[in-house]
């Protein structure tokens, strides 16, 4: 099939919103599980220039595999709201089940306020998907984690949408909601859990080339106002000596003032991956040995590269890097992050 003719249909039974690069490759995970035809990726486009061509790369594999995709320009400017949604509205009416990696969004939100889906699936999009589960089962509000308790002015007249979008997001006689994840979470009582196995990743790409040194994963923790500049860059510094790391392969939303002070600091090569980490380290060359902050890789990861010999050590986040501004859950969050990854993979913790 070619671009053009994948990128024809207006509608399809199964109906995907993506934001971001790792959404993307798990609605490819997920079309791959269950063997689903008649897929439509609708691309939300970010602004970021490094998300923006990570998902063009990721919506190309798309096409490779026969999946119909539609880029759309979202976030443009005065008038791109109005001018989507009306774009929008006809294959979201279609639409049999809805796919969606980022259920805090507001443009997800908004989009879910307008057409109640029959069917919805929710996809990972980092650790968020724990929070979001837990959430749904004890019926309070969708907020992200790192967010601190105090509403903003934006957050408070939004409040009408993400109420009636929580509602969407939870099952009932005329909605099946299914969350499909690789992380370790108990589905909220209606909803179906799938286990996201990477089984797509694996069956196109690798097995890796291994290298003798150990790779350090960022994170965006930073940038999130959870964990403090000058801590961090310490830790990966300690990290970096103690465990003969030679590479950081850095977030797609980490600063680049911020990676210039760790290459200089640390001496670490800093790479910045064209695709999702995942499908990074499955095609290779990657570290015998994979050092990451408490994040979706350290459950996405063990999946990903089965079998292949690489060791995935989880690096714990101290109390003392927190910020003051941190979220008051940011602490606890993070630890259960780490914990879980070792509960649930055997992976060893580590501290800088």
């Amino acid at each position: 099939m070619t671009a053009a003719q994948a990128e024809r249909p207006a509608s399809a039974p199964n109906l995907a919103f993506v934001e971001s690069p790792v959404q993307l490759l798990n609605v490819l995970e997920w079309a791959h599980h269950g063997g689903r035809s008649g897929l439509l990726v609708v691309v939300l486009s970010p602004t970021d220039p490094m998300s923006r061509g990570q998902l063009r790369r990721m919506a190309q594999l798309a096409r490779d595999e026969g999946i119909a995709v539609r880029w759309q320009e979202a976030r443009g400017g005065r008038g791109a709201l109005p001018k989507a949604l009306r774009e929008l509205g006809p294959a979201l009416l279609r639409a049999e089940r809805v796919i969606v990696g980022d259920p805090f969004s507001r443009y997800v939100q908004l989009l879910l306020t307008l057409f109640g889906p029959r069917a919805l699936t929710v996809v990972d999009d980092g650790t968020a998907t724990m929070e979001f589960a837990a959430q749904l089962a004890r019926g309070e509000r969708l907020v992200r984690w790192h967010r601190r308790g105090a509403r903003t002015p934006r957050e408070l007249a939004l409040a009408p949408v993400t109420a009636l979008a929580r509602r969407r997001f939870a099952p009932g006689r005329r909605r099946a909601v299914e969350i499909f994840t690789a992380l370790p979470v108990e589905a909220p009582e209606g909803t179906s859990v799938t286990a996201n196995t990477f089984a797509w990743t694996r069956a196109r790409f690798g097995p890796p080339r291994l290298t003798r040194g150990a790779d350090l994963v960022g994170t965006s923790l930073v940038e999130t106002g959870v964990v403090d500049p000058g801590r961090y860059t310490g830790a990966v510094a300690a990290l970096a000596a103690a465990h003969g790391a030679t590479r950081y392969f850095a977030h797609r939303r980490e600063s680049v003032a911020k990676l210039h002070r760790i290459a200089v600091e640390t001496g670490l090569e800093i790479v910045r991956p064209d695709l999702p980490l995942e499908l990074t380290a499955r095609r290779g060359p990657v570290g015998r040995t994979v050092l990451s902050f408490p994040s979706t890789v350290v459950h996405t990861l063990p999946a990903a590269l089965a079998g292949s010999g690489v060791t995935i050590t989880v690096c714990e986040i101290a109390p003392e890097w927190l910020r003051e501004t941190a979220s008051p859950r940011a602490r606890g969050f993070l630890a259960g992050v780490a914990e879980s990854a070792r509960s649930a993979h055997g992976l060893s913790l580590t501290g800088a």
